[in-house]
């Protein structure tokens, strides 16, 4: 294997849990819902995966638990902006810390166990072929299942009626709920999405990326899908390259620090995040301020008002 072609592999890796997390905030905000939890929620389908997966013997079984721990707590932050039309940017940033603490609880009688990873689909034949064959072709299922969501999230919001329903809800709710649409319902279902895809990512982090916990082994992943939503301007394969972008960053600046180029190795640490807040900043000031987000992003939804 070339250098060339394990860094590619490095960078897929890294991106995979960014792009799975990005897509599920992505339809969350086209619902008009703001939830800045993932990264609790990340954290949480993290521990319970590993922990389920100990505890059985199958990864299956921990991939399946991460991903309803992640719509359980995404169903907590629904009852608080649905059910009582709380705050959404205080309820997703308490969502995100009430993740982080339960997530040490779930895995402190795991810290350090170990396990074999999730192994990879090797297609026939075609893995074989140089370079292309071990980057297309012999990927493990997250890889896959991260780009045929995205697919189907496209397909979703652009082709399908119950797309079209999701985004006029995003947009104006007072209006759709006229029509007869029932909003609630749509952006609980939204938030579920949310959850689970968010925990599916977590999955991913303690079942392939490093087979093994430690508390807050997410490391700020679930802030960055959350730019990478912005970044994508709400558009699914926008998300795509956002997060294969910030993904690159991540492991050139690994490369960096190993090839010893003479900075700080914080600087290079923190150079993929400063990076990210610079293209945010151009972002909006590209858009002079304005937001092409949902019209009713992070507003609550009242019927009787």
């Amino acid at each position: 294997m070339t250098l060339f072609e394990a860094i590619i592999l490095t960078i897929i890796t890294a991106s995979t849990p960014l792009l799975i997390a990005a897509i599920g905030e992505l339809v969350v905000e086209r619902a008009g819902v703001l939830n800045l939890g993932v990264e609790g929620m990340m954290v949480i389908g993290a521990a319970a995966g590993i922990a389920a997966a100990i505890a059985t013997g199958s990864s299956t079984l921990g991939v399946l638990v991460a991903v309803l721990a992640g719509m359980a707590l995404s169903l907590v932050f629904a009852a608080l902006v649905l059910g009582l039309a709380a705050n959404q940017v205080a309820a997703g940033l308490a969502l995100a810390i009430l993740g982080l603490g339960l997530s040490g609880v779930i895995g402190a009688p795991f810290v350090g166990v170990q396990r074999a990873g999730i192994g990879k689909i090797e297609v026939p034949l075609l893995s074989d072929i140089p370079f292309i064959g071990s980057v297309l072709f012999h990927q493990d299922p997250f890889v896959y299942a991260s780009i045929a969501l995205v697919v189907a999230v496209w397909w979703f919001l652009t082709k399908s009626r119950a797309g079209l329903v999701l985004r006029a809800v995003g947009e104006n709710h007072a209006a759709a709920h006229a029509l007869g649409y029932p909003v609630r319902r749509i952006r609980l279902l939204a938030i579920l999405f949310g959850g689970g895809c968010a925990g599916l990512a977590g999955a991913y982090m303690s079942l392939v990326l490093t087979p093994f916990w430690s508390s807050g082994m997410t490391a700020g992943r679930g802030w960055i899908a959350l730019a990478i939503v912005v970044f994508a301007s709400w558009l699914p394969f926008r998300a795509m390259v956002g997060a294969y972008l910030f993904g690159a960053l991540t492991i050139l600046q690994l490369h960096a620090q190993s090839a010893g180029v003479p900075l700080p190795s914080q600087f290079l640490a923190a150079l993929p995040y400063l990076i990210t807040i610079l293209v945010l900043v151009l972002i909006m000031r590209a858009r002079r301020g304005g937001a092409a987000g949902p019209a009713s992003l992070g507003v609550p939804f009242v019927p009787d008002r």
